[in-house]
């Protein structure tokens, strides 16, 4: 055995350590459905000119969403009751000095002023005079403002628009009649500096914040300013910029008064049941995959076990480590990560099984090395892609699907580095024994295996029905289609509002796991039931007739006795019709990053076959859960994104097998027959890989309870279709887009390579 080998695992003995020591010694942060939290409704008051309107309301409500980042919770909610109320919930804050701080800070009136710019200044350092102040800005710089020239009130509204059939967006500020003149004035003086001057630039600051520190655009006067009583600020925005931009503006220049008429403290919306029903269910899931993996591969599927075992403690020590939200949905994104360490083990030890078959002399050990390096590419691959997925649906999510895109980004970086670093040095290990290397049986890599062998026998020509398998494709989409139109989603109370209903009971034996068993029973499975410090018991559930909240309180006092109705308020949608653009959006990225990466990787038809197989996938998700009627809510959407990572992560490998084939291939041979063996040859990994991910999902939809039922069906399903496609959706798509447009047999070196061990205001 070498002592490099040794020298790795000493290595990698240290990582696990240090994680180890990182996880005791950090505690996580636990979202409101694990811990619960603190909960607030604030009332807003308006005045004459600017009544508390649903709008006026809404536009306000984008302000308290930076308070609360600025508190530093994560996975909040903010969502509008009936017109003039907004629900604020924030995990994890149990302390009434906690509480007290988080509704001084959010409930503060918002404001809003404009400042003319001195100068650039140092961080740390002292303003020059005594009501001037030093702000870090908007463009990365740190600059020096002058007392408040405009306040919040003197701005009548903002909004995003486009100016003369131009594609660029820009913000429109109204100002009354003061202020008008007040911006004419500075922006005149302004307009004296020469551009580029710091001083030519004017700051809108709210909450102490430059939002903004445009620069006097070149064509407005010395003295003259900008007039009329509006102005534009120009900065290459993007729709979605100029529109946050214009709400923080027009909330923060809003009078509206917030004032808190309710604080408690609320329970954790799953119950324990429930969590240690999804913990156990996670647990077996992982112990049978491990167990299949050890049936399959022997020695080294056991070194690869041990090493998914890693996994879970460096998972959990880079979520710690980087302060990261821990919700139920992300416990879910962590095991589903176990699922692509399982891949990557499985494709690696493919690979090598193949390696010792053409050349058993050279020895176990070199036969996994080379495992590895063939391997490398397809990992890198299809790791990458799920991680485009996880991106956008961190930067374009809110909640908990912003929340599920950072674990599952951990989850992956996590099982690379357990499959590629932790599982090859303890495989190194294993098959460096000398018991071991005489009988390589024992390994696990001593064989192809039967399926590979029964599959070279009988060679089943797969690419030669492509019709029919596109036909049956197009089939199953029409009905999933057909589903959509006809059935309708049945979306949530995240995007469809409802009612809040708060219960008091005289039981008071009653727990929170038996009161949601009363509000199911009573036909609404999907509410959230919370424990409460004003009320026994709050029930959100989506729009209600008089008669169904009545079958619910019915429910609740055939166990609790005595039922009194504490409030009740109608709540708008937590995850309205911005996050639904937000999704629609993510997705598109999703599909047109992935399509760039695949097109780069290997060649645009490759990327435009994955993409149509994945868009694939999802309809058809999306058309099962319509016909089933099951809920469309947040965390439906991070497993419809989840299904777009798993669709392509398949077709990658498959993908990967056809360019290396074709490129080693002879003139005469023909693309389509390559890609029947490509396909053929990856069977045994796809049907290893999803088996071993199928334990995982089906433990939790079997033991998981309600809370991750639809969650794992729904990725489940995914992973059978997503499976399935990259033979006969996305590959037989590529043969045709092959015949039209052919790919190079030359092969690339550098895709190849294996690895060696401001704004302005107009």
């Amino acid at each position: 055995m070498s002592r490099g080998v040794w020298v790795r695992f000493i290595l990698v003995l240290g990582l696990l350590v240090g994680c180890v020591a990182l996880a005791v010694n950090v505690k996580p942060n636990l979202g409101l459905d694990l811990r619960g939290g603190a909960q607030f409704i604030f009332e807003a008051d308006g005045t004459e000119q600017t009544p508390a309107t649903a709008e006026n309301v809404d536009k306000t409500l984008e302000v308290l969403r930076g308070r609360v980042d600025a508190l530093g919770v994560a996975e909040s909610t903010l969502v509008r009751q009936g017109e003039n109320r907004i629900l604020v919930e924030l995990p994890g804050v149990t302390s009434d000095e906690e509480a007290q701080r988080a509704e001084e800070r959010i409930g503060s009136t918002a404001q809003l002023t404009i400042h003319e710019v001195v100068g650039t200044a140092q961080p740390d350092a002292e303003p020059s005079k005594k009501n001037n102040r030093v702000l870090p800005s908007d463009q990365g710089d740190t600059i020096e403002v002058g007392p408040t020239v405009i306040q919040g009130e003197e701005i009548s509204g903002a909004s995003a628009v486009q100016r003369d059939q131009s594609v660029e967006w820009v913000v429109a500020i109204d100002f009354n009649g003061a202020g008008g003149d007040t911006w004419a004035d500075i922006t005149g003086k302004a307009a004296c500096n020469p551009a580029g001057d710091p001083k030519r630039r004017i700051a809108i600051v709210l909450d102490g914040e430059v939002i903004s520190s445009p620069e006097v655009n070149t064509d407005v006067g010395c003295e003259v300013g900008i007039r009329g009583g509006s102005t534009d600020i120009t900065g290459n925005f993007t729709s979605t910029e100029a529109k946050d931009l214009a709400a923080l503006i027009e909330g923060g220049a809003l009078p509206l008064e917030l004032r808190a008429i309710s604080s408690r403290r609320v329970g954790p919306s799953l119950g324990a049941a429930a969590i240690d029903a999804s913990v156990e269910a996670g647990i077996i899931g992982i112990a049978l995959t491990g167990l299949f993996i050890i049936f399959v591969y022997r020695l080294v599927g056991f070194a690869a076990t041990l090493a998914l075992a890693s996994y879970a403690l460096l998972a959990y020590a880079m979520l710690v480590g980087l302060g990261s939200t821990l919700t139920l949905p992300g416990l879910a994104g962590f095991v589903l990560a176990i699922g692509m360490a399982i891949d990557a083990n499985v494709l690696v030890f493919e690979r090598a099984r193949e390696e010792y078959q053409a050349y058993p002399s050279a020895g176990l050990r070199r036969a996994l090395a080379v495992g590895f390096n063939k391997a490398w590419s397809a990992i890198i691959d299809s790791n990458v892609t799920t991680l485009l997925a996880a991106g956008l649906l961190f930067f374009l999510g809110s909640g908990p699907i912003k929340g599920f895109g950072v674990t599952l980004s951990i989850g992956v970086i996590a099982s690379m580095i357990s499959a590629l670093i932790v599982a090859r040095v303890l495989c190194d290990l294993a098959v460096s024994n000398k018991a071991v290397s005489r009988r390589p049986a024992i390994s696990g890599l001593g064989s192809i295996g039967k399926v590979r062998q029964w599959l070279d026998r009988k060679d089943p020509q797969i690419m030669k029905r492509r019709k029919a398998w596109l036909g049956l494709t197009g089939a199953a989409l029409v009905v999933a289609i057909t589903g959509i139109a006809t059935q309708g989603l049945n979306l949530g109370v995240e995007f469809t509002g409802g009612r809040q209903l708060d219960y008091s009971v005289t039981n008071q034996d009653m727990t929170v796991d038996q009161a949601r068993e009363a509000v199911a029973a009573a036909g609404f499975p999907e509410a959230v039931v919370q424990t409460a410090d004003t009320a026994d018991f709050t029930v959100r559930v989506g729009e209600v007739s008089e008669d169904e909240e009545q079958r619910i309180e019915d429910e609740l006092a055939a166990v609790g006795g005595d039922v009194s109705k504490v409030d009740d308020q109608q709540i708008s949608a937590s995850l309205g019709e911005q996050l639904r653009n937000n999704a629609l959006i993510a997705f598109g990225v999703a599909f047109l990053a992935q399509l760039l990466y695949l097109a780069i990787r290997f060649k645009w038809t490759f990327g435009v076959a994955a993409v149509l197989a994945m868009a694939h996938d999802v309809i058809l998700v999306v058309g099962l859960f319509a016909w089933l009627q099951k809920p469309i809510d947040g965390i439906f959407l991070a497993a419809a994104m989840t299904i777009v990572g798993l669709s392509v992560n398949d077709t990658v490998v498959v993908f990967d097998r056809i360019r290396e084939r074709w490129w080693g291939s002879k003139p005469e041979d023909k693309f389509i027959d390559i890609s029947n063996t490509a396909a053929v040859e990856t069977i045994p990994r796809t049907v290893n890989t999803g088996l071993g991910s199928m334990f995982i999902l089906a433990a939790l939809v079997f033991l998981g309870g309600d809370s991750l039922q639809d969650f794992a069906i729904a990725l489940l399903v995914g992973l059978v279709v997503g499976t399935y496609s990259s033979v006969i959706v996305a590959t037989p798509i590529l043969t045709y887009f092959h015949e039209k447009w052919p790919m190079s047999r030359v092969k690339k070196e550098k895709v190849e390579r294996a690895p060696e061990d401001s704004g302005a205001v107009v």
